[in-house]
């Protein structure tokens, strides 16, 4: 049997996203999908985005937040 983590609250998950040393500096965050519905909730964690003004894409299971203002183009 593995020990697990003690569970997270909503808050501190979203304070860790931000509080990230590569959001700080305007960098990429990347995050499982399935953790940020379970943890967090989808809508909840789209509207720290916006607030902030981040963009976000979705692929392979991972979200990858941009984590500054600038446009996000995707290239292929």
């Amino acid at each position: 049997m593995t020990d697990r983590p003690a569970p997270i609250r909503l808050d501190q998950c979203l304070t860790q996203l931000v509080a990230a040393r590569a959001a700080a500096q305007g960098g990429v965050v990347r995050r499982r999908t399935c953790a940020i519905g379970q943890i967090v909730g989808n809508e909840r964690f789209l509207a720290k985005l916006d607030r902030r003004g981040f963009r976000a894409v979705e692929n392979a299971g991972r979200t990858v937040v941009f984590c500054n203002r600038a446009p996000v183009r995707v290239l292929r």
